[in-house]
């Protein structure tokens, strides 16, 4: 193996392994996943939105979106109901609960995000973010 394909296959490594140390920090700080806190951001964006496409819009299974919701509403943070139009969809909003508790959430977060960057220069974040968007993108084109 040469030089450069050990640095490539230590790249993903450390990504893989970032991503795992990330994600439990992350919830322990905010005090939600990050799964339901993006379920709520998006809530946070619209009045009701049906369940499918919000779904859609955060691309997690359907399962797993349906086992948030139900928790989050147990928890008062959401309502769904069904569309009187159409009785096979449900629809999704955020309680006024659901509503103050993400904007203590997005605090934690942004928070949380400031201590993991805090040792980048300013003009750095552009240059990772672009990274770490080509690398996004690439992996949407592999197939499998």
């Amino acid at each position: 193996m040469n030089q450069s394909c050990a640095t490539k296959t230590h790249i993903a490594y450390t990504l893989r392994e970032l991503h795992n140390q990330i994600s439990p920090k992350f919830e322990r700080c905010t005090g939600i996943s990050q799964s339901r806190l993006e379920l709520l951001h998006h809530l946070y964006e619209v009045e009701e939105i049906s369940q499918t496409t919000l779904q859609k819009e955060v691309n997690i299974d359907s399962a797993a979106v349906t086992r948030h919701l139900k928790q989050l509403e147990l928890s008062g943070m959401v309502a769904r109901r069904k569309n009187p139009k159409d009785n096979r969809v449900t629809l999704v909003s955020l309680t006024d609960q659901g509503r103050n508790e993400i904007i203590a959430y997005r605090k934690e977060r942004d928070q949380f995000v400031s201590n993991l960057l805090k040792d980048f220069k300013e003009e750095e974040l552009p240059v990772l973010l672009d990274m770490l968007k080509r690398m996004q993108h690439n992996a949407d084109q592999i197939e499998g």
